[in-house]
């Protein structure tokens, strides 16, 4: 690992009013998702991935009398392998759905929505031709399970496509074990799942779509706030400077011309004006400061502008989320990040698959920590070319020179890159 600065542990979170942001870095890592923010994109997936895993086991308990009577003519095996197959991975959605990351929620979902089908494919060897006194097999009425998991894991036309492939897959193992079907009737049974469960997809992919429009007009309004931040804060130090220049500057000035300048109340007012302008050439109340919620809306907007398909989520931690970050940090902060992404979009490509890409920004008292991660290729520190100047000068370099602030790059070979850049009040 490359740091601009040392670290230490240290074993709970703590105030960041009291600590180097080195420090902070490890101590507050572990920020509780409870108090933490979600974008509404990441709060409808996990929603739906809990609704789904506790539909799936509601369903397998109503359909167990008709899986029982069906399965007298097969095989104890073959139904068992059928029921796991197309029930046992909706338990395991509605716990990852809970609390774990948004890449386990559709990992999981596209395997339920895969094992599915694969139950399906298995009705054929099961199960006779015809079977006696059949109307249905169980499976082909509770398709709309499969079809919400593809939903939940995969872009809209993919879960079309699984939504035909799963009408016809299901109309045929219903059509194996009925007796005397006909091409018509697998047509109507083709036409019954597949207009039933595009109900449900549309449903599904409405509120995604909508969720999405939601974070749209929340990193709008974000960026919207930065730059009201920054005016106000402009404004009223325009203002002060001038009310100072007023009520001081002027006045002692004035005093001056008229007293002379042996007047002891007249040393001591210029002594108080200069103290004064001191006051305001140090900046004790530094201006252009940016709250919580600006400087979360200032990186996602620098972010986006670089690639707005990245993953952005913001945390906080209630109550110590008072955040005053300069607007001349937050744009050290920026541009030290979008240059990370933009190294990562230039070589973490791996063929044959898509790079994912998160950037999590996480707020305490105080200080800000912005973790952006990818999974692609992945390089070997100690190899990169000294003519190189990304990570050395413009991602920890500029951390580096920003009072409070320090950077750290973690890679490996194969396993992805993840770049921290902090910053803490109290430098």
């Amino acid at each position: 690992m490359i740091a601009s600065s040392m670290l230490d542990t240290t074993a709970a979170p703590v105030s960041l009013d009291h600590i180097a942001p080195s420090r902070w870095r490890r101590g507050a890592a572990p920020v509780s998702k409870k108090s933490g923010y979600e974008g509404a994109s990441d709060r409808i997936l996990r929603r739906f991935g809990l609704a789904i895993g506790i539909a799936g086991v509601i369903v397998a308990v109503v359909e167990l009398p008709e899986i029982a009577d069906q399965s007298r003519l097969v095989a104890g095996g073959w139904t068992i392998l059928t029921v796991v197959l197309a029930f046992g991975l909706f338990p395991v959605l509605a716990a990852v759905s809970i609390a774990s990351s948004r890449q386990l929620i559709q990992l999981v979902s596209g395997a339920a929505a895969v094992s599915f089908l694969a139950a399906m494919a298995v009705i054929p060897f099961a199960y006779p031709n015809p079977v006696p006194e059949a109307s249905s097999v169980w499976l082909y009425r509770v398709l709309a399970l499969g079809v919400l998991a593809a939903v939940l894991a995969w872009r809209p036309i993919y879960a079309v496509v699984y939504l035909v492939i799963g009408a016809a897959l299901s109309a045929f193992a219903n059509a194996f074990v009925l007796p005397d079907a006909t091409p018509v009737v697998w047509a109507g049974d083709f036409v019954r799942a597949a207009g039933l469960c595009a109900l449900f997809l549309w449903c599904a992919i409405y509120a995604k779509a909508a969720a999405d429009r939601v974070d749209r007009e929340s990193a709008i309004e974000s960026r919207r706030a930065a730059a009201v931040a920054g005016a106000a804060a402009r404004d009223r130090e325009r203002a002060r400077f001038a009310a100072l220049i007023h009520d001081a500057v002027l006045s002692t000035l004035l005093d001056a011309s008229r007293a002379g300048t042996d007047s002891p109340v007249l040393r001591r007012q210029a002594e108080r004006t200069l103290e004064q302008l001191d006051e305001c050439r140090v900046g004790d109340v530094e201006p252009n400061r940016l709250d919580a919620q600006s400087a979360t809306g200032f990186l996602r907007s620098a972010v986006h502008e670089v690639n707005p398909g990245i993953r952005f989520t913001a945390r906080r931690w209630s109550g110590f989320d008072d955040l005053r970050l300069p607007v001349d940090a937050a744009g050290t902060i920026a541009a030290a990040l979008t240059e990370a992404v933009r190294n990562s979009l230039r070589h973490a490509t791996v063929p044959g698959r898509e790079v994912q890409r998160t950037v999590t920004v996480t707020i305490s008292a105080g200080g800000i920590r912005v973790v952006f991660r990818d999974d692609g290729a992945g390089f070997e520190m100690g190899q990169v070319p000294a003519d190189r100047l990304g990570i050395s000068v413009s991602i920890l370099g500029r951390m580096r020179q920003l009072a409070g602030g320090a950077g750290f790059v973690e890679s490996q070979p194969g396993e992805g890159t993840t770049v921290t850049l902090v910053w803490g009040s109290d430098g």
